[in-house]
C-alpha cells in the first residue's frame, strides 16, 4: 500500500533521533484522527497487567485495526503520541523501542511522554495517532 505521506528530516537538526522532524501531506487524502489505542482485549479488558512491551505490543495491534478497517496502514500515519505511565526513561524507551518495531522504516514525528495516570485499570500505555489516505480509502 503507497502512503500519501511524505517525511521531512531537517538536515540543520541532529540526525540522531530515530522520528521525522514533520510530514506533508498532499491533497486530495482522507484524515483520519484516531482515539489513544490503548491495551483492551475485545472484552474490554486491560492485557499486561504491570507489562510495559506486552501492553505496547497490544496497544500497536489495536492501533493497526483501526486503520486496515479504515483501508488505512501504520505507513499513513502522520503523527503520533505515545503515552506512558512513568517517570522512568528505562520504560519510555521500553515502550518506544516495540512501537518503533511496528512502525519500522516509517519513523513519522512522534512525541514520547511520561506521564502519571491514563484513564483505564491498571493501563500503563497508549498511542494517539493521524493517518491519512487517498480518498475513499485509496492509496494515496
Amino acid at each position: 500500500m503507497s502512503s500519501s505521506v511524505r517525511l521531512i528530516r531537517n538536515h540543520r537538526l541532529t540526525q540522531a533521533v530515530d522520528y521525522a522532524y514533520a510530514a506533508s501531506v498532499e491533497a486530495p487524502v482522507r484524515s483520519l484522527w484516531l482515539a489513544g489505542a490503548c491495551p483492551l482485549d475485545a472484552e474490554g479488558r486491560t492485557v499486561a497487567a504491570g507489562d510495559f512491551v506486552g501492553q505496547a505490543h497490544q496497544v500497536m495491534r489495536n492501533l493497526m485495526t483501526v486503520l486496515e478497517d479504515e483501508g488505512a496502514a501504520l505507513t499513513d500515519l502522520v503523527r503520533t503520541t505515545v503515552y506512558v505511565v512513568s517517570s522512568r526513561q528505562a520504560d519510555l524507551v521500553a515502550v518506544w523501542d516495540v512501537y518503533r518495531e511496528y512502525l519500522g522504516e516509517h519513523d513519522v514525528p512522534s512525541t514520547l511522554l511520561g506521564v502519571s495516570v491514563l484513564g483505564y485499570h491498571d493501563q500503563l500505555v497508549e498511542v494517539e495517532a493521524v493517518a491519512v489516505v487517498g480518498l475513499n480509502g485509496a492509496p494515496g
